[in-house]
């Protein structure tokens, strides 16, 4: 199982699009959206539309949630908080900043965050996506202070030899290697040496 968090930093559809490539592949996956992530895909996405649960984001987009758990950011009994349910890893994608601080402090007072400090202190794969620009000292130390603690921090920047040609594509990289990262393959851009 697969864990994702969706904060309410700009950029909620490399959320959405790694939930929906998670699922696609048939990976079971457990997802945590903050309250501001659903308002924000509203505006993002779908303007003059209001969300109130990343399964009525992937209905709108005409996506299975069969493989899908979802959590309220708020449920600390989920099972999810604990080190002795097994899960393969966790992203939290868009990471803002006041949830990056966090994670940099230990301070675990929500379901994603908590999750997120049990694939650390279990030594599982950790991904933060950061969705800032530009980025201050203390953006940068808590990043450090994240690595060194074992996370892998992915800006969501992509790149250019794939040649893309939508917006779509850009995200789509990114998701990429995000699920590379994770340790699981995918289809969405060609590798450096196969363009």
């Amino acid at each position: 199982m697969y864990i994702v968090g969706i904060t309410g930093a700009s950029g909620v559809i490399y959320g959405i699009r790694l939930v929906e490539e998670l699922l696609a592949s048939g990976k079971k996956t457990a997802v945590i959206a903050s309250r501001t992530a659903l308002l924000l895909s509203g505006e993002e996405l779908y303007p003059g539309n209001e969300f109130h649960s990343v399964r009525d984001i992937l209905a709108y987009r005409n996506v299975s949630y069969a493989n899908l758990v979802e959590y309220a950011n708020d449920d600390l009994f989920a099972p999810i908080s604990s080190g002795s349910v097994m899960f393969d890893g966790i992203a939290i994608v868009p990471c803002s900043m006041k949830t990056l601080g966090k994670l940099a402090c230990g301070i675990d007072d929500t379901l994603m965050l908590r999750a997120f400090g049990v694939a650390l202190k279990e030594r599982r794969k950790a991904v933060i996506v950061p969705r800032e620009t530009p980025l201050s000292e203390i953006h940068l130390t808590h990043m450090l202070r994240l690595t060194r603690a074992g996370a892998i921090v992915l800006p969501p920047m992509p790149a250019f030899y794939h040649k893309p040609q939508t917006v779509d594509d850009m995200v789509n990289f990114v998701v990429g290697k995000i699920l590379q990262t994770l340790g699981i393959t995918h289809h969405l851009f060609r590798a450096w040496g196969n363009v």
